[in-house]
């Protein structure tokens, strides 16, 4: 907005009306502006200060979920190696140090079966009705609808059943006959399939179709179910699974292929079982950095510093503010609660204590190695950190300390974090803040409008004053002049 106030001096006063009118509007603006300045720059760093936080919090939250990962565990108290590629092996907390022989001779397989062939292809009409599915004495029904065809009902049973593990699909040969081919990820045996209800579509999983069925035929592909077999140190183990746990304490084993033959004599995988104490150790060190992390972030968030002179405090974006506080001490209990329980109870065992001074962990590998020098110790230490279940370990109560702060409790009408609620309070002060100035800049606007306006009109008063001055003189000079000259 262009500035109402004329430059220079007034024409009839003398004054310097633009500096009077700033002078007055400046001292009007001022505190309220000081007000505005001040609480925008507080907010804006608090705002910065959520975005710091939530990207430590959701850091530390990731760093607890790695080093509980099921897939690549970090706390395996155990290693299990496997010297072939046909099985990999994990180790629980309950393994125990050793070396196995295995040979895989069987798979365990799902059910597959196929119906009768139609000469239709996929378009062949399917009579409507209920389709019953039979698995392990479990049935599963799917509503097929009239003006169905190979094709839709294929998608049927696809859409209805497929969260329990049944997809089907359609196989045409050369001659263009489809059949319809269901399958199931459940292994072993008794899992056989067996269709009912639509004419056409019955189909007994317990008979194999063969390798050149006829039109006719319907039954199993590649022959029934079955169960994995194995033999570990020359001893058989049959399991419904390719995961096959509780074979060797605290072992799974993963199977993939039989065990090669040669000479007729299969080639037996060597399964090891180390204690892990070196993994355990880094893992340990992870953790502690992880925490001091997320400690050194708040402590930064929280704690004002002098200025360059060492005079003034700078606050922090949560100086004076009990969140933070609250949220690693939330945080710190966990450090000390009873979790999954067992020998191994606290963290100082493990060389892992707290600096009296900044409040860190600190972690004395010693300490660590003479704990670990004691039998069965590297068990105790996965329990104690990934727990018996997935709530009471470690790990798992370290990371849902800070949910309340990233997620919204149970219940929570807002459907957001503490963290996101204080966000939202900040985005609406930011919004009244921005209104407040808008508001005083109408206000410093009119008000030097207003002033401007009012000196003008007593700058032009005093000029007329001054020219009416002026007359009344030069009309007194003149009849003074008259008056001598007689």
């Amino acid at each position: 907005m262009a500035s109402p106030i004329l430059p220079g001096s007034g024409l009839g006063s003398g004054l310097d009306i633009g500096a009077i009118v700033t002078a007055l509007v400046d001292a009007d603006k001022a505190p309220k502006q000081t007000q505005i300045d001040t609480a925008t720059k507080a907010n804006t760093l608090k705002i910065s200060g959520i975005g710091s936080l939530k990207s430590a919090l959701t850091a530390f939250q990731t760093a607890m979920t790695n080093l509980s990962s099921k897939t690549n565990p970090a706390f395996a108290g155990f290693t299990a190696t496997s010297s072939n590629t046909n099985l990999s092996a994990t180790a629980d907390s309950s393994a125990v140090s050793g070396s196995y022989n295995v040979v895989v001779t069987q798979l365990a397989t799902g059910s597959k079966i196929a119906s009768a062939s139609f000469a239709g292809g996929a378009s062949s009409a399917i009579p409507s009705g209920t389709l019953k599915i039979s698995q392990n004495g479990t049935d599963y029904n799917v509503d097929i609808p009239a003006n169905s065809t190979l094709q839709t009902t294929r998608d049927a049973i696809n859409k209805a059943q497929g969260a329990n593990g049944i997809s089907a699909n359609i196989v045409t040969d050369a001659s263009g006959a489809s059949r319809l081919v269901i399958s199931s990820n459940k292994t072993g045996e008794g899992s056989d399939l067996s269709v009912s209800g639509i004419a056409g579509l019955e189909i007994d999983g317990t008979k194999s179709l063969g390798s050149s069925p006829a039109a006719g035929a319907a039954g199993a592909v590649n022959g029934v179910a079955q169960n994995a077999k194995i033999s570990i140190d020359g001893l058989e183990v049959s399991s419904k699974s390719n995961t096959v746990t509780g074979a060797i304490s605290g072992l799974t084993l993963n199977l993939t292929t039989v065990s090669s033959v040669s000479g007729g004599v299969a080639t037996p995988t060597v399964v090891g079982v180390d204690a892990n104490t070196k993994g355990l150790q880094t893992s340990i060190q992870a953790f502690v950095d992880a925490y001091n992390t997320l400690k050194t972030t708040i402590d930064t968030l929280s704690k004002a510093t002098p200025d360059a002179d060492g005079k003034l405090t700078v606050q922090a974006a949560f100086t004076g503010d009990a969140m933070p506080r609250s949220l690693i001490a939330d945080v710190r209990a966990e450090l000390t609660n009873t979790g999954a329980g067992g020998p191994l109870a606290v963290l100082s065992q493990l060389g892992v204590m707290t600096d009296r001074n900044t409040g860190n962990l600190t972690f004395d590998t010693s300490a660590f190695t003479k704990t670990m020098a004691q039998p069965g110790m590297t068990g105790q230490v996965q329990q104690l950190f990934t727990g018996t279940d997935d709530t009471n370990g470690l790990l798992a109560r370290m990371s849902k300390a800070v949910d309340p702060y990233l997620k919204p409790a149970a219940g929570d009408i807002t459907g957001t974090g503490l963290l996101d609620q204080r966000m939202a309070i900040l985005t609406k002060n930011t919004k009244n803040l921005t209104e407040q100035q808008l508001a005083l800049d109408l206000r410093v606007a009119n008000l030097t409008k207003t002033l401007t306006a009012k000196y003008n009109a007593m700058d032009l008063l005093v000029g007329q004053m001054k020219a009416t001055a002026s007359s009344i003189t030069s009309f007194f000079t003149s009849l003074n002049a008259q008056q001598s000259a007689k």
